[in-house]
């Protein structure tokens, strides 16, 4: 019999659950991702989480395909160099979002759909715009290892904020006197400590230059000869 004062059980679903991992992980990182930090998060015991979802893995498998639903997908059939591009600062822009996400974007054993549908179009675009299919392998590969790298680099560095990018290396530079690194003084004083300066701002150049080197090999003899092979 219930008692007359007793608060009634949460209704939980498994988005909700999902969404309350996401949130833990974007706080804290994977490091403090536990069942029981996401149960607190919803206020109910950890073991009543299983009722949604069958285990961390699975849960790590949810959160990744919501990742990949917040990316822009490139239309099949639209210009691939313009489609791909949008695609992958959307991609950017999400493991912004999401830091926790980039070593485990191309980790899961059981993809969900988000993830399926995405790796479909990226490839769709790049098929549809005229890579042949080894050359879309690669491609896929080397604008991905692109995204992924880059997202480690910004999510390692020292310092976000222009305050806390002076702070670092001004202290930096009290260890690498102007007179014995010339170079990396000349980068820190004249782009690094300059107002409005962000490392991610950095991400756009490379990934036009990436883009442009596969036009050029798409545009290539040899490319021409595998496609009308």
């Amino acid at each position: 019999m219930t008692k007359p004062n007793a608060e009634p059980r949460r209704r939980l679903d498994r988005a909700q659950v999902v969404n309350a991992g996401m949130s833990v992980a974007d706080a804290g990182g994977l490091d403090v991702l536990t069942m029981r930090k996401v149960g607190e998060a919803l206020g109910v015991e950890a073991m009543s989480l299983y009722n949604h979802v069958a285990n961390k893995e699975d849960l790590l498998d949810a959160m990744i395909d919501v990742v990949y639903s917040e990316i822009e997908l490139p239309v099949v059939g639209a210009e691939w160099k313009s489609a791909i591009r949008s695609r992958s600062v959307s991609v950017n822009e999400a493991l912004r979002r999401h830091p926790w996400a980039t070593p485990l974007m191309e980790s899961r054993h059981s993809p969900g759909p988000a993830n399926l549908r995405h790796h479909d179009s990226v490839l769709g675009t790049l098929r549809v715009g005229g890579f042949p299919l080894l050359l879309a392998s690669h491609a896929y590969s080397t604008i991905d290892s692109y995204l992924y790298g880059f997202a480690l680099q910004v999510k390692n560095l020292p310092f976000d904020t222009f305050e806390e990018t002076e702070a670092v290396m001004e202290m930096m530079m009290a260890q690498m006197p102007a007179d014995q690194y010339p170079h990396l003084a000349e980068i820190a004083t004249d782009i690094v400590m300059q107002p409005g300066y962000s490392y991610a701002n950095e991400f756009e150049f490379g990934l036009d230059l990436v883009l442009d080197a596969l036009e050029r090999e798409l545009n290539s003899d040899g490319a021409r000869d595998a496609a009308s092979a």
